[in-house]
């Protein structure tokens, strides 16, 4: 049976106050299972980088409790939150913000050194990632000299190189190609379910969103199911 990775219950998040108040969630609630890609399509403004921010614990919502591997974030600190987010989540964007002067290897290790990882652990471990995402070959190579499906797969070997419980995904195939887009999901895809991660992935194109196991949207700062 899978398990809850990322719950958000009655998560209330605002900007602003009085009449220039913005309520972007009200009460909002979303669950997302261990090995389960959960697709957030809404237009732009509606709120899903905030989603995106408290899910990663990047923002605290106002109201409501946002869950992470069963612990609920509300009653830690800042420093309890930094160590549960740096040990539990990985994040994609759209650009992926490789180090320029490392390899894909090095880039892929890095987090995993930081973590206290040896060097060995780490290439063994970035080697594997970067093998599921089909980019193992170009392992040495640095991001200027790959291209940029090559960049996103090496940013999710990244993302995932701690075992992360949590991973979130901000239009991750947003500056690609319709084919690179379809590659690039797909190893995104694969990796979450061999991985057992719970992910959101915010993303505009539809036909990707379609290959989730399930699509979500915002109306009403609330997050309801979506069908396209």
């Amino acid at each position: 049976m899978s398990k809850a990775h990322l719950i958000l219950s009655g998560v209330h998040r605002h900007y602003g106050t009085g009449d220039t108040m913005v309520r972007v969630l009200e009460a909002a609630d979303l669950t997302v299972q261990s090995g389960e890609l959960v697709a957030l399509v809404a237009p732009s403004g509606a709120g899903k980088s905030t989603l995106l921010h408290l899910s990663g614990l990047l923002e605290s919502p106002q109201g409501g409790e946002v869950e992470i591997i069963g612990i609920k974030t509300s009653q830690l600190g800042d420093r309890g939150r930094t160590q549960l987010r740096r040990s539990t989540v990985g994040y994609v964007y759209q650009f992926h913000h490789l180090l320029p002067e490392f390899t894909a290897l090095e880039n892929v290790s890095m987090p995993q050194l930081i973590a206290g990882k040896s060097p060995r652990e780490a290439e063994a471990r970035s080697m594997e990632l970067l093998d599921l995402l089909g980019v193992g070959p170009r392992a040495s190579h640095r991001p200027a000299e790959l291209s940029g499906g090559e960049q996103q797969r090496v940013a999710i070997a990244r993302a995932a190189a701690n075992h992360p419980k949590v991973i979130l995904a901000d239009e991750p195939t947003g500056n690609l190609d319709p084919e690179t887009s379809d590659l690039v999901f797909a190893a995104l895809r694969s990796l979450i379910k061999n991985e057992g991660a719970a992910a959101l992935i915010a993303t505009h194109n539809h036909d990707l969103a379609r290959r989730a196991d399930r699509i979500v949207t915002l109306k009403g700062g609330l997050v309801v199911p979506h069908i396209l």
